[in-house]
């Protein structure tokens, strides 16, 4: 088995080992991983933090040792906390990085940082305040940054930057926490899910006060949560049809 971390601010994590491929996700500077196949030009991975796999170019990451994997693995996650910083590289050169990247492990890259960054769980309430440094942020398949988000990238990233573990994409996410029966026993900071005319998740966003929702379409957006689904005040529609509630914390 090999093993890398990502040294680049944002790499592309494709479905198949080309350029053309779908974007199914992103790596973040600093995010480790286990190599499960390795191609001329393409590794396809396993990223620590949440199990998600995809292809990414052998040129985008950098090798480490089992050794060095399991030692970033044991360290407890700290995350940047600015929409945007820098990280100084071994070179004296300016790298920059985006909300949520990993320093935790920085020393493995022989880079520095000096910013804002957090270590460890915080409360519900911090939820909804760190989904707002998202807002207006564009929708793009397969995004997690500021630059470009999906919904479950979105949830998955607030929750992140808050101490807490959250799958990849909406249907997995959907698997965890307690499910309520309704809205009213909601709390801000939990996740409303939706399906699709097959009864598919397909869509995820985090619950306000007020029966109010921020979620990822379009771009990340505040808009009206009932019992049918999201409603889009400016349109006058229903987006999406509400499925089942679930409350991770």
């Amino acid at each position: 088995m090999r093993y890398g971390i990502c040294q680049l601010s944002i790499v592309p994590m494709r479905a198949e080992p080309s350029d053309p491929s779908e974007l199914v996700n992103q790596v973040l500077y600093g995010e480790h991983f286990k190599v499960v196949e390795q191609r001329k030009q393409w590794s396809r991975i396993k990223l620590s933090h949440d199990k998600y796999e995809g292809w990414i170019d052998n040129k985008q990451y950098i090798e480490i040792s089992e050794e060095e994997y399991a030692f970033a693995k044991a360290q407890q996650t700290t995350l940047t906390t600015d929409p945007v910083q820098f990280i100084t590289t071994e070179h004296n050169q300016l790298l920059t990085v985006v909300l949520g990247s990993s320093v935790e492990n920085i020393a493995l890259l022989k880079d520095s940082y000096d910013g804002n960054s957090h270590t460890g769980k915080t409360t519900r309430a911090q939820l909804v305040e760190t989904a707002l440094l998202y807002l207006k942020t564009p929708y793009l398949w397969g995004g997690r940054t500021t630059f470009g988000i999906d919904c479950s990238g979105f949830t998955q990233m607030v929750y992140r930057l808050n101490g807490f573990d959250l799958k990849r994409d909406a249907s997995q996410q959907a698997t965890q926490g307690e499910a309520l029966s309704f809205i009213e026993e909601s709390e801000p900071g939990d996740l409303a899910f939706f399906d699709n005319a097959e009864g598919i998740i397909t869509h995820v966003g985090i619950i306000m006060e007020d029966n109010y929702i921020i979620h990822a379409h379009g771009e990340v957006r505040i808009d009206r949560l009932d019992h049918s689904g999201i409603y889009n005040v400016h349109k006058g529609v229903h987006t999406h049809k509400l499925r089942v509630i679930k409350k991770i914390i």
